[in-house]
């Protein structure tokens, strides 16, 4: 039996335009213990489908099942077997830290929890917050306090929708730490995010939406098998030559160019010296999740 099950899932939403269909037939499992990544643009549908899986939304057609519960004929069940982090910074201003995750384990019918409640603060560094009120915290830190709450019933299933955005580079490592840790204790991990490096090291089976279908599906280390096997980067300061506009991709001075082999790279860098151009740090690396992302998003004609 999969952790998670999404049969045929499909979701239409009402509009000044007409129907518009957030999710077209989505179908995957996230089996016991697995570390899996959803990944997509902006208006792919995967908030849609998470909430569809938390039960705050309801499928137009399809089936969506967490350990066997079904989320809509079994909510109750479902939904105790799940720990969901919320993109938004949702909380309650009156009570403290550690009255608020008392009141969550009330929630979910969980009694003497203090021991637990103790190391999910310690662990997500968070026991110097315990007697603060949740108005005092910063944004990183109340980004801390939803992990926690999630986390309070001990759900075997955890969902986390983009759990690091805007967030600091000391909360991203110890949340990190921490999921791999309960991860590697049998819970399920299913992850959204738009830090593609952080799917890269942490997934071990990736699903990618776009216009709210499953476009690629694979074992990230085979996604990665898959993609141009080099990259060549480098800085520049003068305008691309022709040669390489809708190849590269451009980050401010940087660009990077796909390079099958050697005599490509070697062609690429044949074009700068023709130019005249002057290049600085150039290096050549392996293709990353990113790369792939890229060359997915291209094949399905739209940009991402």
């Amino acid at each position: 039996m999969p952790a998670i099950s999404f049969q045929s899932v499909c979701k239409t939403f009402a509009s000044a335009r007409g129907p518009f269909k957030a999710l077209d037939s989505v179908s995957f499992d996230i089996e016991e213990g697995e570390f899996f990544g959803l990944l997509g643009p902006n208006g792919a549908g995967k908030t849609t489908l998470i909430s569809i899986l938390a039960g705050l939304a309801r499928a137009t057609a399809g089936k969506v099942t967490v350990q066997g519960s079904d989320v809509q004929a079994d909510y109750g069940a479902a939904r105790r077997k799940l720990g969901v982090v919320p993109q938004e910074l949702v909380f309650d201003p009156f009570f403290t830290v550690r009255e608020a995750l008392r009141i969550q384990s009330g929630y979910f019918g969980v009694k003497n929890n203090e021991a637990w409640i103790s190391e999910l603060l310690e662990s997500l560094g968070l026991a110097d917050k315990a007697g603060s009120n949740m108005r005092q915290l910063s944004g990183g830190m109340k980004r801390r306090v939803l992990v926690a709450q999630a986390l309070v019933h001990k759900p075997p299933v955890i969902v986390l929708d983009e759990p690091t955005a805007g967030v600091d580079v000391e909360l991203r490592q110890t949340l990190w730490q921490f999921i791999a840790k309960l991860n590697k204790q049998g819970h399920t991990v299913l992850l959204t995010t738009h830090y593609l490096e952080e799917a890269e090291a942490l997934c071990g089976r990736i699903a990618m939406l776009k216009t709210g279908r499953v476009v690629a599906l694979e074992r990230t280390s085979e996604l990665l098998k898959a993609a141009s096997s080099n990259v060549l980067r480098f800085k520049l300061d003068s305008e691309l030559p022709a040669e390489f506009i809708g190849k590269a991709r451009v980050t401010g001075r940087i660009v990077q160019l796909p390079a099958h082999d050697a005599h490509e790279i070697e062609q690429y860098l044949a074009v700068i010296r023709q130019a005249g151009l002057r290049v600085e740090d150039v290096e050549v690396r392996k293709a990353d999740l990113e790369d792939v992302f890229l060359d997915v998003m291209a094949a399905e004609g739209v940009a991402p």
